[in-house]
């Protein structure tokens, strides 16, 4: 799949959006920080940089909300059968445990 925004731009977007979900729910920095257990420093670089480890985002939108649709959105795809003869044509039965390329 190609995608058109560098990760730096979705870094910047990520931090714009739960900034802006912070400020709608009136909260300042020091306050999202001690409801999140996040450091106030890490959230200042997020806010600032885009910078964040995985475990801190995941906590701020825990927070702010967002947590669930995260989750959601990375489920693996499930294929879609009009028919008994597109169950029977689907060759992905078997549910992958490992990769096959590097």
């Amino acid at each position: 799949m190609i995608s058109f925004i560098s990760v730096s731009k979705a870094q910047q977007k990520l931090s714009e959006n739960i900034r802006a979900r912070r400020l709608s729910m009136e909260l300042t920095q020091e306050g999202l920080a001690e409801r999140s257990g996040v450091p106030l420093a890490t959230l200042r670089k997020f806010e600032q940089k885009g910078a964040i480890s995985l475990e801190s985002l995941l906590k701020l939108l825990l927070v702010v909300g967002g947590l669930e649709d995260i989750i959601n959105v990375l489920k693996p795809t499930k294929p879609t059968f009009t028919s008994i003869d597109d169950v029977l044509k689907d060759t992905r039965t078997v549910s992958r445990k490992r990769g096959r390329k590097k």
